[in-house]
């Protein structure tokens, strides 16, 4: 799970005009009450701005937040408040970011550090907005901006925290912790800087950022293997954030208590907890939120055999999931839905042309034979060129739809209008990731960052169909495929090796090759070995999809690895160890999984029989 704690920084700065009370942005009366005075228009004109700021930090809906943060950009506009124009910003984007647009979200915070970067007295106001943007970050699982955007908050803030900004200053503390936990794997380091901040939201008293502190502290427990300790914690921090309504939070930490329960066989709490957590999601439009909702509750029955309502929630799970992020399997079927639509209108209209001819010609023929003759002809050359329009059109969307789904399963999907949910024993999943795309797409033109894509994912293509793998989807610049399914294949492990080994290969000799124009990049690549469960998702917008533990881990074996190299977890070493010599990196810490063995694959065993050729290691 991503580190979803960053939301702490909306309550840290909320209290500027209201210095002499902390506790406002935990009251959600008077959040009421003050909302009541405005739709009243009881209060001077002067305080107009106020009002608007305070409502949007701390109205707990996300849609209401939203409409009085945009009401307060044009206000501020308006009368040019630059600081008033900062706060709408950044509740704007806050707004975003609970909602689950995290691309705009990030947007519009960048749109507050353009007014204030060049101010030298707002360095409270851009440390509150890196640590906004580091939380997007975050959300977006980009490691190395997350890190840099916190450590300039606590660079900018280090000189306030024993004047009017320690709260910040504890949250970014707070916050780089919890990265180091959850997005690295270090729980001791994040320890360390959980007891910095303890001290300081202590010291003020500060029961919100306590919580969280309390909550974060649960979470390293979780990495370092003590479950009791951890459950402890993480039920204290959710009594506290229940006092401030804090529901985004407390739907997180509930998926935790799912977790919990299921480890100890209590499956009435694991399904309560998880049903409670997706309950609090909706009640409070949280998108994101409800999609993991989801997807814990397709884990638990998936753990408990029930495939066909694991199967359910996982789709609700994938529609909440493309809401908050851009799929491309879902886009390219957004376009094929588009040209089938089209098709249909194309028909349709040629239907209302050929009833037109055929009523002149029944005119004509009631006056003269010859043009009788005449106006059957030109329909019938009329209706066989409408024939082959449609036949070609058929054509077009069977092989839109053979490049979108497995034949087999395409096949079903034609005859009984959907397709049922397999389980799969052996399964193996392979993950790819460029090294630093997103630092380099920042900078580059769009056209020629989709032109580099889409000419390494097309080489990836040949090589998976090659050895007879199945591309499952690509999101973003991770490319994702499995061996042994639909169909059952011989040593589905061995070859999916072999095509990682060409896929590096591949890679190392496009950044020798200059005669092309595309970006260059290191890879990483992660592959794991289990059962796993497969169909197609969507009822229009439909794709081939698989999940199950399985494919968690074999990203997670993509996110341990490094750049040049396979990273291969214990099922599939046990698998190829005859085949291949491969270097035992020890067992690695690794995100919500506590800690695993993992490989990196080397030479091929000679007679062995397997491809010669190792990957290259180069530096990430």
């Amino acid at each position: 799970m991503r580190s979803l704690y960053q939301n702490i920084a909306f309550l840290l700065f909320v209290t500027h005009f209201l210095a002499s009370n902390l506790s406002f942005s935990q009251n959600r009366a008077t959040t009421d009450s003050l909302q009541a005075i405005y739709l009243s228009g009881d209060f001077e004109e002067e305080q107009r701005l106020s009002i608007l700021s305070r409502l949007a930090g701390t109205h707990p809906n996300p849609d209401s937040s939203l409409v009085y943060s945009e009401e307060l950009i044009r206000r501020a506009i308006a009368l040019d408040s630059s600081y008033a124009l900062y706060r709408g910003y950044l509740q704007k984007g806050n707004s975003l970011r609970l909602k689950g647009d995290l691309t705009e979200a990030l947007e519009t915070y960048f749109k507050g550090v353009n007014i204030i970067t060049n101010d030298a007295k707002k360095r409270q106001e851009l440390g509150s907005l890196y640590i906004s943007i580091a939380g997007v970050y975050a959300s977006m699982d980009n490691k190395q901006s997350t890190i840099d955007y916190y450590k300039n908050a606590i660079n900018l803030l280090s000189e306030l925290k024993d004047q009017q900004d320690s709260i910040g200053y504890a949250s970014a503390i707070e916050n780089l912790g919890d990265s180091y936990n959850l997005e690295f794997g270090r729980p001791d380091t994040a320890l360390v800087l959980f007891k910095e901040s303890e001290v300081i939201w202590k010291a003020l008293d500060y029961k919100i950022g306590m919580a969280y502190n309390v909550g974060n502290i649960g979470l390293a427990y979780v990495q370092l293997g003590k479950p009791k300790e951890a459950e402890v914690k993480i039920q204290e921090a959710i009594s506290i954030l229940e006092e401030f309504k804090d529901y985004y939070a407390i739907s997180v930490y509930l998926t935790y208590m799912a977790d919990f329960s299921a480890d100890r066989n209590e499956w009435t709490y694991a399904f309560e907890y998880a049903e409670r957590s997706l309950h609090l999601a909706k009640q409070n439009s949280l998108k994101e939120q409800i999609g993991d909702a989801y997807l814990k509750l397709s884990e638990l029955h998936e753990k408990r055999g029930d495939v066909e309502k694991s199967f359910n929630y996982y789709k609700n799970h994938i529609t909440y999931r493309d809401s908050v992020q851009n799929v491309s399997a879902v886009q390219q079927m957004a376009n094929f839905e588009v040209s089938q639509k089209q098709n249909e209108l194309d028909i349709l209209n040629q239907k209302q042309k050929t009833q037109k001819v055929i009523g002149i010609s029944a005119a004509i023929a009631l006056f003269l034979i010859f043009l009788l003759a005449v106006g059957l002809y030109r329909r019938n050359v009329y209706i066989k060129k409408t024939n082959m329009i449609i036949e070609q059109e058929m054509d077009r969307s069977e092989s839109l739809l053979l490049n979108i789904l497995p034949e087999k399963t395409a096949q079903e999907l034609k005859e009984h209008g959907s397709v049922k949910a397999n389980k799969f024993n052996s399964v193996t999943v392979l993950f790819t990731d460029f090294v630093a795309f997103t630092r380099h797409s920042e900078h580059l033109d769009p056209e020629l960052l989709v032109e580099s894509i889409g000419y390494y994912f097309t080489a990836f293509d040949d090589i998976i169909e090659k050895y007879g793998l199945e591309k499952i989807k690509t999101i973003g610049d991770s490319y994702m495929c499995a061996g042994g399914l639909p169909f059952a294949i011989e040593d589905h492990a061995h070859k999916m090796i072999q095509a990682a080994f060409e896929i590096v290969e591949f890679v190392e000799e496009a950044k020798s090759n200059r005669a092309t124009h595309q970006m260059r990049f290191d890879i990483r690549i992660g592959i794991n070995t289990g059962p796993v469960v497969a169909g197609v998702v969507g009822s229009k917008k439909f794709s081939y999809d698989i999940w199950g533990d399985t494919v968690n881990v074999a990203s997670r074996m993509e996110g341990m690895s490094e750049a040049g190299k396979i990273n291969i977890s214990e099922n599939t070493y046990t698998l190829v160890k005859d085949s291949y010599e491969c270097e035992y990196r020890g067992e690695i810490a690794v995100k919500n999984r506590g800690s695993m063995k993992m490989y990196f694959v080397g030479n091929a065993i000679s007679g062995s029989g397997a491809m010669s050729s190792t990957p290259k290691s180069t530096s990430a």
